[in-house]
């Protein structure tokens, strides 16, 4: 095991971490300087300060001590995926801290979360995994009570997560070398058919790709009326990783704006759909784009379960997360669920409404939903659509086999036949899935006292994690947050969120004593 190169990789990340900090602590220096500073924004001023100095100097140290023998160096696909695991846990790390530090310095209630390291860690984590839940959001933890730094720097946290801190690495960090196709292959769910060969000239044009449609997702929401430039950027940073972290403690329905509602579903599905795809936009490859299958069903899903959604909901009374009482009108039904149907299937769990009053079939093909997730090379969760497909067509093809056992039909998705591999990895991925949230939820309930948590709430808590959604039912609900939890709890429900977006299996081999032997 290449230890060395590992290492150093691992101060340049924390280098390029410290220096969005950086630029997130600008925005906070300049509202102090030339604007109306709220309460606690010097004090996060001072967090952000010393934390990037902090990051950027332990990260110097690390590549500077590390330095030697450069030409020397290869990454083996164990260095790429204990590269890989380290850079969330130790970025998250990182990204807590500010959190940590602006607790001590403006002295805030003793039952804030973010004065417990748990608290801290859950929120970055939630940030940088785009899962999008919080610890904030009751009385003495409101959202909106927190500095304008801090808030965009949560953002910020979504917005380098969406594709990657990885891909990024290897997109600005061109020292990586050939050793970046091994990290990107490990870190990325992108399917790779199609992208350029060079990978670090790949990871820059998918950052190009998703920068260009950032800026267009503020100009929009800006537009509108009903946001300010600086929650435009916020909501615009959140969307387009699929991450669902707001400025306001109603989430999306705060702003109660129809306009805003159909930006932020039209760029969910953009961000939900196979980044691949825009390569081929970009080429004019019109027919390429047609003919994806997990295109077709991904969008089928959508609107299919968005319309069952509306039909059922009409004639049916519920409330926004702004607490606003709703009649179930045909067109209102449609709008909130469409909303909801977009943000849980893609992962970003924006709320507009309290889905866990809906009827019981709504909530459960939102579930549903949450577990199918976004296309694969996509910045949503879940178990992908793709993998989904595979697997209803493995169940059919054993249906079959019962009952015409001699036929030996290859399972084929558009033109493509499905290897048996690809067929294995999909059911032990889904299986993998099943188990986790199975022993997270097992874990909640014995680490939180009876009367704190049901059966539901820790099984969607540990469901949502693992999916990357962020909401989930019950006290996890639309309207609720996680800040109610045990720090242990919230132990086990960063490490779901870490293994979600690592699709398992980068962290999980750490586990197994012959990677580290190497044999």
């Amino acid at each position: 095991m290449n230890y060395r190169f590992v290492a150093r990789q691992l101060g340049l990340l924390l280098v390029v971490m410290s220096a969005a900090l950086a630029a997130t602590m600008l925005y906070e220096l300049s509202l102090i300087i030339w604007g109306n500073p709220g309460v606690g924004e010097v004090q996060a001023a001072r967090a952000m300060g010393i934390t990037t100095v902090g990051g950027a100097v332990l990260g110097g140290v690390i590549w500077g001590l590390t330095r030697r023998h450069d030409k020397d160096w290869t990454l083996a696909r164990r260095e790429a995926l204990l590269l890989v695991a380290t850079s969330w846990v130790i970025g998250a790390a990182l990204a807590a801290l500010p959190y940590l530090l602006w607790a001590q310095f403006a002295d805030v209630h003793a039952g804030h979360p973010f004065r417990t390291i748990s608290g801290c860690y859950f929120e970055s984590m939630s940030g940088l995994t785009t899962t999008g839940a919080t610890v904030l959001g009751a009385d003495h933890c409101r959202i909106g009570d927190l500095p304008k730094g801090l808030l965009l720097w949560r953002s910020t946290t979504h917005w380098l997560g969406g594709l990657g801190i990885v891909v990024l690495f290897v997109a600005v960090l061109p020292t990586v070398g050939s050793a970046g196709k091994k990290m990107f292959s490990v870190e990325s769910t992108a399917d790779k058919a199609g992208v350029r060969p060079r990978i670090a000239e790949t990871a820059r044009v998918l950052w190009l790709i998703y920068l260009g449609l950032t800026v267009l997702c503020i100009l929009l929401l800006r537009a509108t009326g009903a946001m300010t430039w600086f929650q435009a950027v916020n909501h615009a940073f959140s969307v387009m990783a699929t991450g669902g972290l707001s400025t306001h403690d109603a989430s999306i329905g705060g702003f109660n704006s129809v306009a805003v509602d159909l930006i932020l579903v039209t760029f969910m599905i953009i961000a939900g759909v196979n980044f691949v795809l825009y390569f081929h936009l970009v080429q004019k490859r019109w027919q390429a784009v047609l003919q994806d299958v997990e295109l077709r069903i991904f969008l089928i899903l959508k609107f299919a379960v968005a319309l069952i959604i509306a039909i059922n909901l009409i004639g049916v009374s519920y409330t926004t997360t702004s607490g606003a009482e709703v009649q179930g009108g045909f067109f209102a039904s449609l709008r909130y669920g469409l909303f909801q149907t977009a943000s849980l299937q893609t992962g970003t769990g924006f709320c507009t409404a309290d889905y866990d009053a809906w009827p019981m079939l709504s909530v459960t093909l939102l579930m549903g939903l949450m577990l199918i997730g976004g296309s694969g090379g996509s910045t949503a969760g879940g178990l992908k659509v793709f993998r989904f497909w595979v697997l209803l067509k493995v169940l059919y093809a054993a249906l079959e086999r019962a009952f015409r056992p001699n036929v030996v039909r290859p399972i084929k998705i558009g033109k493509n036949t499905i290897e048996d591999e690809t067929k294995l990895s999909a059911l032990a991925y889904f299986a993998l899935l099943i188990l986790f949230t199975a022993l997270g939820t097992m874990l909640t309930l014995l680490i939180e006292e009876p009367n704190a948590v049901d059966v539901q709430t820790a099984a969607s808590a540990s469901y949502a994690s693992i999916c990357n959604v962020g909401p989930g039912l019950h006290r996890v609900g639309a309207t609720q947050n996680y800040g109610w939890m045990q720090p242990a709890t919230l132990w086990v429900q960063s490490a779901l969120m870490c293994l979600g977006r690592l699709e398992v299996y980068a962290l999980l081999v750490l586990l197994v004593p012959r990677f580290w032997r190497g044999d």
